[in-house]
């Protein structure tokens, strides 16, 4: 797909094994890049998709003509894979993919109003006809679901400065675009802004963008389900971008593989009769030719379990 290079791509594959064919499901389409490589590995392999974002639905349908009844798409959150119809209901997968966060069309579509890079309406749904817009949810947000969002998701240290900021904003018109929204974050930093790294707004937009898509939520629900729905021997492989989203992962997949959590004394049925075999012991990381490549994939880490 022109515009969008999937990360890790050589190591999904390897780890989920598809040159020896067999049922798979990528819960995040995105761009498709994970998908058509998928299908390409070998002509037994059916591939069912999944993506809540409408767009995606259009950038299917060039796969759906070219594979057939090998492909399938369904327009959904991955959250609700649990109560999807059709031929994905009764199907166990040899491999599933997660491949979170964010995609290259979502962000370099400046409409979408995920990236501060291009003024533009401050949406961040990942689901455009449905939800509420980031602009709603900071004009009419708790103060304890901004600090949520600013403090926890975003892992913004000055996130007293900023929520305060965002409430006294609350009616002037300087919640509503993206451009106007990652000034009223600078100014509210203060002078720190000018030796940070990264730009003053980058963290806070991440800790929105996670609110207003529930994207925690929606992961934690999605990993048990997502395991069950695997045969025997079949992989579980997810791709994180955020801190948050990786612990999550890590956590369940250290459960299901019977590693003791940090910290506990007691030991749990899953630790002496585990249910999966950790296949990555450290999270797998791009090498420096990928982030040359493709600077987004530079925050990535690949973990995968087998099912035993």
């Amino acid at each position: 797909m022109e515009g969008h290079a999937p990360v890790l791509l050589e190591e999904c594959l390897r780890l989920l094994s598809a040159e020896q064919g067999g049922d798979f499901l990528d819960a995040t389409f995105g761009g498709g890049g994970h998908s058509r490589a998928l299908l390409e590995a070998h002509p037994q392999v059916r591939l069912c998709a999944l993506d809540r974002d409408p767009e995606a639905a259009e950038r299917a349908k060039a796969l759906a003509a070219e594979f057939g009844d090998r492909f399938e798409f369904y327009s959904a959150n991955f959250s609700s894979l649990d109560t999807l119809t059709g031929t994905v209901k009764d199907r166990n997968f040899r491999g599933l993919l997660f491949d979170l966060g964010v995609s290259s069309f979502q962000l370099d579509q400046a409409e979408r109003g995920f990236s501060f890079r291009m003024d533009a309406p401050l949406d961040m749904r990942m689901d455009t006809n449905s939800g509420m817009t980031a602009a709603d949810f900071l004009e009419t947000a708790r103060e304890d679901e901004l600090i949520l969002a600013i403090r926890e998701y975003g892992e913004e240290v000055r996130w007293k400065r900023v929520v305060r900021a965002i409430i006294s904003a609350r009616g002037t018109g300087r919640l509503q675009r993206t451009a106007v929204f990652a000034e009223l974050i600078r100014d509210a930093i203060g002078p720190a802004a000018k030796h940070s790294r990264i730009h003053p707004a980058t963290l806070s937009f991440q800790g929105v963008r996670i609110a207003v898509n529930n994207e925690l939520l929606a992961i934690t629900d999605a990993l048990p389900v997502a395991f069950n729905k695997l045969e025997k021997g079949g992989v579980l492989a997810v791709i994180s971008f955020h801190s948050l989203e990786d612990r999550i992962v890590k956590r369940f997949f250290n459960r299901m593989s019977g590693r003791p959590e940090h910290g506990r004394d007691s030991t749990s049925v899953m630790e002496r009769n585990p249910v999966a075999e950790l296949l990555t012991r450290k999270a797998i990381v791009p090498s420096p030719s990928e982030i040359a490549r493709n600077p987004r994939s530079r925050s990535a880490k690949l973990r995968a379990i087998r099912k035993l």
